[in-house]
């Protein structure tokens, strides 16, 4: 196995992690340790991309689990905040809907020898998220970090988590739109 495809795997095996930081407020500054672990998970998602194209290590494998490593992430955070009373179950369920519609339709494509890429809304989804789910972790661990401290952290958070909501439910539709030919065989 390839460096690319181990950090991959590591960004997978770091969700427990941040997990149980996130959601046992009993560890002393579990908010700052989330953090931590997120911002590391993330730091490979760039780093094994930009390692497998500069090398020449691009494996179907790789291909295959980075994409649901960085939806497992995403949506462990997204779920848990939910948990937590920090977003919408609502927000939340409406971009995993969106997430299932796009892999199906990237799945057909490729059934038809066509590859879909990510168009540039779907991308300013995914920087939107990423930020929204950093702020709130920031948040958080601040919370931990400064006693006293009066944010009204689920309405922060609940805002921001919607405003993704908006984004994906637009980048979703463009998507369709731009792809309909996937579905009504005119491919």
């Amino acid at each position: 196995m390839n460096l690319p495809n181990k950090l991959t795997l590591l960004r997978v095996i770091l969700v427990p992690f941040f997990l149980l930081f996130l959601l046992v407020d009993q560890i002393p500054l579990h908010g700052l340790w989330a953090l931590v672990i997120f911002a590391a998970a993330s730091i490979t998602d760039a780093l094994d991309g930009h390692i497998a194209r500069s090398r020449g290590l691009i494996t179907d494998f790789g291909k295959f689990l980075d994409p649901v490593a960085d939806k497992v992430l995403v949506f462990a955070a997204l779920i848990a905040f939910v948990e937590l009373g920090l977003a919408s179950s609502v927000a939340v369920v409406i971009m995993m809907a969106r997430e299932f519609l796009v892999s199906s339709m990237r799945m057909v494509a490729a059934s038809k020898g066509r590859v879909i890429a990510a168009g540039k809304s779907g991308k300013v989804k995914t920087a939107v998220t990423m930020v929204s789910i950093v702020v709130i972790l920031l948040l958080m661990a601040l919370g931990d970090l400064v006693p006293g401290m009066t944010v009204s952290l689920a309405a922060i958070s609940n805002v921001l988590i919607w405003i993704c909501g908006v984004i994906t439910v637009y980048s979703g539709v463009e998507y369709l739109v731009q792809n309909k030919d996937v579905f009504t065989g005119s491919m």
